[in-house]
């Protein structure tokens, strides 16, 4: 499954703009986040992507650019973490980013000292959160009927204990399909799957009219 900028941005809750911005290189720094698919148009977000746009987002709530570029500076050259950003721990607090070790649960100061070693509350980035006025749902359960899981349509979000996609559901509730007929169509979903995936259609369409940078 290939997420396009408007669903990653429906799923993280990142503005098209910011996408834009976060995956090009600016005055001599570094991209925030290349999609690994494609980083040309068409633009392509891995599952992997959303989860690392989740904790850019995430960052971005507490923390300027600025810092979080030099986090990830440090992160990447000087302590030599080169996986994936979604691998990874982050955490905004006290002025600073840090990278968190799970296992030792202590946390690295990327930003002020390397060799500050803290202990640092986990924050979780599947929850909903507020970003930009918006509320941006949980990861795997975007709405209550709703999931999205990896190895389900590979992160297409579905009707939940389905593999129905979300937006053939809206598709034909859009038409003028009444949701409670639905079932007519696809058995397994009820009528108030289908007014969740409606409603997240219209929800991930609401990025749509965002303008890039």
């Amino acid at each position: 499954m290939s997420y396009e900028p408007k669903l990653a941005a429906a799923l993280s809750g990142a503005t098209l703009a910011q996408l834009a911005h976060w995956r090009n290189a600016r005055d001599g720094q570094g991209a925030i986040l290349l999609p690994e698919l494609s980083a040309t148009k068409p633009v392509l977000y891995s599952f992997r992507d959303i989860l690392a746009l989740r904790t850019c987002v995430a960052l971005r709530r507490e923390s300027s650019l600025q810092r979080i570029r030099k986090a990830l500076s440090t992160l990447r050259v000087d302590l030599g973490e080169r996986d994936h950003l979604s691998r990874y721990t982050l955490v905004a607090g006290n002025d600073t980013i840090y990278f968190v070790d799970v296992d030792e649960q202590e946390a690295v100061d990327l930003v002020r000292s390397r060799a500050n070693l803290v202990m640092h509350e986990l924050v979780e980035v599947l929850r909903p959160y507020y970003y930009n006025g918006r509320r941006v749902p949980a990861l795997f359960e975007p709405r209550p009927h709703l999931s999205v899981r990896p190895d389900v349509r590979g992160g297409e979000p579905v009707i939940k204990g389905t593999r129905v996609p979300y937006q053939q559901v809206a598709s034909l509730v859009r038409d003028g399909v009444a949701a409670a007929r639905i079932r007519d169509f696809y058995p397994g979903v009820s009528e108030a799957a289908a007014v969740d995936a409606a409603d997240f259609a219209d929800y991930a369409d609401s990025y749509q009219t965002q303008v890039a940078a």
